[in-house]
């Protein structure tokens, strides 16, 4: 066996997770303060997830089972699925699900656009009154949705866009907040590396899409994700805009499972569950691209 064959047998000493006696290594927590960590940490999972655990138990329970025994039993005695069929024998559940598909793919869009946009001018350009444009985004985060709702339904009324699925994206088209997270990430982004750009003669596309893009791309996958989380999610406005049931999105429409079979809590969980659950696979199937480019934070040309 060769020398360079023993030195890739050879496996290095294990690191261990945390201080001992006599280390000088304070960047590692204590032995109690890492069980203490993972201990708060199971906590706050437990008080995150059983909410979600106790709604999924109670969609799959039957009507002889009791729901509000103590301790709560997870674990359905006959799971079911005859909840979600009542969900779908009561309301279009595709049909809603897919006008708040369309309304969630517009405002993801527009808001990734328009908010990068914004961002890469109030984040990278010098301008008169610049200070102004930043009091104007900032103050809107201070004043509440139900504030502007009769003005917001106004507006679309004015423009023919009430009870219709325009109507409901219009006013989600782009967010302040969103506005604001891509202003601090193009501000990270170094300012002599865009002058460089723009001596070597690349014009405004050209720097977003080579410089200002591959450094904005976590905070472009938090804006595009939370975008349609709210867009997905939202209740009051499409309630307030659309009066026709054929138009509904798919939390308006899970209302009327409420006002319905408010003495039957299971099929009101089945219906959240449904409405939950494409959140939660869009998730998962992103969080690989989310955390990957959360982290990235160097230049790239």
């Amino acid at each position: 066996m060769t020398a360079t064959q023993t030195s890739r047998t050879v496996k290095p000493p294990r690191e261990n997770p945390y201080r001992t006696r006599g280390s000088a290594d304070i960047m590692k927590p204590s032995l109690g303060g890492l069980i203490g960590k993972y201990a708060l940490l199971l906590g706050v999972l437990a008080l995150m997830v059983f909410p979600f655990l106790w709604q999924m138990s109670t969609s799959l329970k039957g009507a002889s089972e009791n729901i509000y025994d103590f301790p709560p039993s997870l674990i359905p005695a006959a799971p079911s699925l005859d909840n979600y069929a009542e969900v779908f024998r009561t309301i279009p559940v595709v049909d809603y699900a897919w006008h708040s598909l369309l309304v969630g793919i517009g405002t993801v869009i527009t808001n990734v656009v328009f908010a990068t946009l914004g961002g890469y001018a109030l984040g990278t350009m010098k301008f008169r009154f610049k200070w102004v444009v930043l009091a104007i985004f900032f103050s809107t985060l201070l004043v509440p949705g139900e504030v502007t709702l009769t003005s917001q339904y106004l507006t679309v009324k004015s423009l023919g866009l009430a009870n219709t699925l325009w109507g409901v994206f219009l006013p989600g088209a782009v967010a302040a907040i969103n506005v604001l997270l891509m202003t601090a990430a193009c501000r990270m982004i170094p300012s002599d590396t865009l002058d460089a750009a723009t001596i070597d003669g690349a014009n405004t596309m050209q720097r977003l899409r080579h410089i200002v893009w591959p450094n904005v791309r976590g905070m472009v996958s938090v804006v595009a994700l939370f975008a349609f989380i709210g867009a997905w999610d939202d209740f009051l406005w499409p309630l307030v805009v659309l009066s026709d049931p054929a138009s509904y999105t798919l939390t308006v429409g899970m209302q009327y499972l409420s006002s319905n079979f408010a003495a039957n809590p299971r099929v009101i969980a089945a219906g959240t569950m449904i409405a939950l659950v494409p959140i939660i696979v869009l998730f998962a199937v992103l969080q690989k691209w989310f955390f990957k480019g959360v982290e990235e934070g160097s230049v790239k040309g």
